[in-house]
């Protein structure tokens, strides 16, 4: 997958909004647990939301999104306060749910 580009965040982005965080990410910061966890949302839901719980500090919060996003061959579409929103698309077409626009 191609990096997004920026229109292609803003539009997950929005769909996004309304969405509640599907991972949390607690005191002990990213475990094996929290990655299996992103995995296994990105394949069912393709953009999900992850929550910091502990994590105060803009630097360790993007430490943490940043290995996330190598972990799980995701994509970090932005970062609003303690919630980080990531993207993968589905490998299977025939369950893809998100058509990211190629504009």
């Amino acid at each position: 997958m191609e990096k997004l580009k920026g229109y292609q965040k803003k539009y997950l982005r929005g769909l996004v909004h309304g969405m509640k965080p599907l991972v949390f990410v607690g005191q002990k910061g990213l475990s094996s647990t929290v990655t299996k966890a992103v995995d296994e949302s990105l394949d069912k839901h393709e953009l999900i939301k992850v929550k910091f719980i502990d994590f105060k500090e803009k630097g360790q919060k993007k430490e943490i999104a940043g290995a996330i996003e190598k972990e799980t061959a995701s994509e970090l579409v932005g970062m609003i306060g303690h919630i980080a929103i990531f993207y993968r698309q589905q490998k299977d077409p025939e369950k893809r749910k998100i058509n990211v626009p190629k504009r």
